[in-house]
């Protein structure tokens, strides 16, 4: 991949402006979940220890370009401190008076968390008076947000063109471990796919049907391939539109490859109905049921296929994976992807849905990389530009 990283500047006593991707969850003014946070902390570190002056840049939430305080990023920077060990400071704003005083004021090896830069709705814009007011704060540029990169606004795009710039560390693991997908998997080579809606993942599967053996799917989008191939899935939910489907059939059929749908399911009559969850095979599916997991044999089968193979994506769950009564079929997959990465196996989790499942059913640790990007990773792997990276190139 052409494009600098941070590695490769010369930091010291440098004022570093540093995008990241802290839109964590909260709960009020509780951080939710710290993955992102985390996900951070290798750049950030290397900055201190380099006694960079380190601004970091981010957004939360969709404050819609005006400020509000269920969106500050004020937490965030206590959570830094927390786990960087060291005080980080916090600016009330992101560009103008209060922001360039809080910069002034920095010295070397001192961290610097702006507030959202979604309060401003130039921002989301790209706009390039905005991009220029965040360049003023800094001497470099550095983007460690790949979940932002699809995004082209200021402060992931305009301000790239206008400093130095290089990639963060995480930005550099995340776009190393997608590229090796596209460009050079080891075969064979097994994508695990689930998600609600086939219209979604279209490019997806176009993309990766250039490399991929084979596909396992679940989740609502293996509803819908099965109604497309005449079977009764009953009240599941799946696309109306079943012409995508005979699409990405047709052309597996014609790429030779596998493309694997389930052979039994857990249904219910409703969605909250775990009481009355029970397996029937596929062709047993009722007109009132609802397939809200893969079944047992199926969970199997999928588990076979992932064990032989050399290289896996895992881009969604197959089935509702926060109900423990319909999580069985994602942690079978989950436990032979890391079984299959044990034995040499390169394993990469999509982002979304999928990280989240990794991490509640514990098998995240257990891959060879887990994408912090949910669009991002998907527009990349489906061949798109992204703009935060076409910006870094050299």
């Amino acid at each position: 991949m052409a494009f600098r990283s941070v590695e490769d500047l010369d930091v010291r006593g440098k004022r570093v402006l540093v995008r990241e991707d802290l839109n964590v969850p909260m709960n009020g003014t509780q951080i939710a979940d710290y993955t992102r946070v985390d996900a951070a902390l290798h750049t950030l570190r290397w900055l201190h220890e380099h006694d960079a002056r380190t601004i970091v840049v981010s957004h939360l939430g969709r404050p819609d370009g005006k400020p509000d305080p269920k969106y500050s990023l004020r937490p965030v920077a206590q959570a830094l401190s927390d786990r960087l060990g060291i005080r980080v400071g916090f600016s009330p704003d992101c560009v103008g008076p209060d922001a360039e005083r809080a910069v002034s004021e920095m010295k070397d090896g001192d961290v610097l968390l702006l507030e959202n830069v979604r309060f401003h709705p130039e921002e989301e814009r790209n706009d390039p008076g905005f991009a220029a007011q965040l360049a003023k704060l800094g001497d470099i540029y550095v983007n460690d947000a790949f979940g932002s990169a699809h995004r082209a606004h200021a402060s992931t795009e305009a301000v790239a063109h206008l400093l130095p710039n290089a990639a963060g560390f995480l930005m550099a693991d995340e776009l190393n471990a997608l590229h090796r997908l596209i460009e050079h998997p080891v075969k064979p080579f097994v994508c695990v796919i689930g998600g609600a809606k086939i219209k979604d993942k279209i490019d997806f599967f176009r993309k990766l049907m250039e490399n991929v053996d084979a596909f396992c799917i679940g989740g609502g989008m293996a509803n819908t391939f099965l109604a497309a191939e005449g079977v009764n899935v009953g009240a599941s939910l799946r696309d109306d539109d079943l012409t995508p489907a005979h699409d990405i059939l047709a052309l597996a059929k014609q790429r030779h490859v596998d493309l694997h749908l389930p052979i039994d399911a857990v249904v219910a009559p409703a969605f909250d109905a775990d009481d009355k969850a029970h397996v029937v095979p596929i062709a047993k599916v009722e007109s009132g049921d609802m397939i809200l997991d893969i079944g047992p044999e199926t969970a199997h089968a999928y588990a076979k296929t992932i064990e032989q193979a050399k290289t896996i994506v895992f881009n969604g769950p197959m089935g509702v994976y926060e109900k423990p009564a319909y999580r069985q079929g994602t942690a079978v997959v989950g436990e032979a992807i890391a079984r299959a990465t044990k034995s040499g196996a390169a394993s990469v989790v999509g982002g979304g849905d999928a990280a989240a499942a990794a991490h509640i059913l514990g098998f995240a640790d257990e891959m060879t990389h887990v994408s912090t990007g949910g669009g991002a990773t998907l527009e990349y792997l489906e061949g798109h530009t992204l703009p935060g990276v076409a910006a870094l190139e050299k």
